[in-house]
């Protein structure tokens, strides 16, 4: 797998890292690594690639390292590049940054898991990249990068837009556990219940979600004209309501089928071992059933926390707003920085969300281990 990974780290060195265009918009200049830098890259990464055959202990650190070399090169050849140039000239990555990181991210997780039999350090070294990437973002050193010129211009906007798709994601989230959580009970006791309501909750997600968006403006509209307590309280054909609609519809698959699977693969035993012990039926819910439940349960709704980052970038297409609206006017006016401004903190909370609930999945499961 380093090898995998050392490929398109090579190939990139042979390609521009950095565009440099007068202002936003304008065509640019591709600018290409200086040749000493582009012959360091590639001496790094053939060592971190022989390394896993002939010295893996030290292939985690040199994969760290060669992805965050890729990482410190975007800040300086964006700084350089702007040296003497206008204000509202635009420095942004080009193909050999990305293919670099792309390279970097599968070298570094090829190198991660051969140090899983090599002791804690070595896993630690293998996310050496990620604290340094946070050193370097701390002291100004992306300052210059073309996505970091637009966020200091739509600096309010990005906050408010950011706890947005916060509130819409937990918001949708809450309403499917609301939901699900009852109906899954009931469908993990009743064969026919749990055909019918995982169809229709399957069925929903064939749709996709901008038609789905689409689809409830109508009804919120009718229902927003003909009951006026409804439209006091915001509900109307576009904005937030249809959106959290989408979204609670979306997320109720996922906590309804690892809810049921959950509660379905409850040992018997342990359920037996309950009733034995004089337990009523409430009781061996409360008590056994679903704290053995909860971590796979817990899958369910961190998958669900995935998708919703996702749909709530289309949910702007409605005006709920979100980190869609910079993705969606950067579509628009075709400047690419705007759309990486929405794009790329989008991706890092849904790794976010997904690592925070992994890791209470995983705190879950070694406590009932141990019980």
């Amino acid at each position: 797998m380093l090898w995998l990974g050392a490929a398109p780290m090579l190939t990139s060195l042979l390609l521009p890292w950095v565009l440099l265009r007068p202002n936003r918009l304008a065509a640019g200049e591709f600018l290409r690594l200086p040749g000493a830098q582009a012959a360091l890259g590639a001496l790094l990464v053939m060592a971190a690639a022989l390394s896993g055959r002939f010295l893996p202990r030290a292939a985690p650190l040199l994969a760290s390292l060669s992805l965050l070399t890729g990482l410190w090169w975007l800040g300086a050849q964006t700084t350089t590049a702007l040296t003497g140039q206008a204000t509202f000239a635009r420095a942004s990555a080009s193909s050999g940054l990305w293919l670099w990181l792309l390279g970097g991210g599968i070298l570094v997780y090829g190198a991660g898991l051969a140090a899983r039999g090599m002791g804690r350090l070595q896993v630690l070294l293998a996310w050496l990249w990620l604290p340094g990437l946070v050193l370097l973002a701390l002291i100004g050193h992306f300052a210059d990068w073309s996505v970091i010129a637009e966020y200091r211009v739509q600096r309010s906007r990005f906050g408010q837009e950011l706890g947005q798709h916060l509130k819409l994601i937990l918001s949708a989230l809450g309403l499917a556990a609301v939901i699900g959580a009852p109906l899954a009970v009931w469908a993990s006791r009743n064969a026919r219940v749990s055909g019918v309501v995982l169809g229709l909750a399957g069925g929903v997600q064939t749709v996709p979600s901008l038609a789905l968006l689409g689809m409830l403006i109508a009804p919120l509209s009718w229902l927003a004209n003909h009951l006026p307590a409804l439209r006091s309280l915001g509900v109307s054909g576009i904005g937030t309501a249809p959106a959290l609609s989408a979204m609670t519809l979306y997320a109720l698959l996922p906590v309804l089928r690892n809810g049921v699977v959950a509660l379905r693969g409850v040992s018997p035993g342990a359920l037996d071992a309950a009733r034995g012990m004089g337990m009523t039926d409430n009781q061996r819910f409360w008590r056994v059933q679903l704290p053995l439940a909860l971590p796979v349960w817990l899958s369910g709704f961190r998958q669900a926390a995935v998708m919703l980052v996702g749909v709530a970038s289309v949910a702007q297409l409605i005006g709920a707003g979100g980190l869609g609206y910079f993705i969606f006017s950067g579509l628009q006016s075709g400047a690419a920085d705007l759309i990486l401004l929405g794009a790329v903190p989008a991706a890092l909370l849904a790794i976010g969300l997904d690592a925070l609930l992994r890791g209470l999945e995983a705190l879950l499961g070694s406590k009932l281990g141990k019980v």
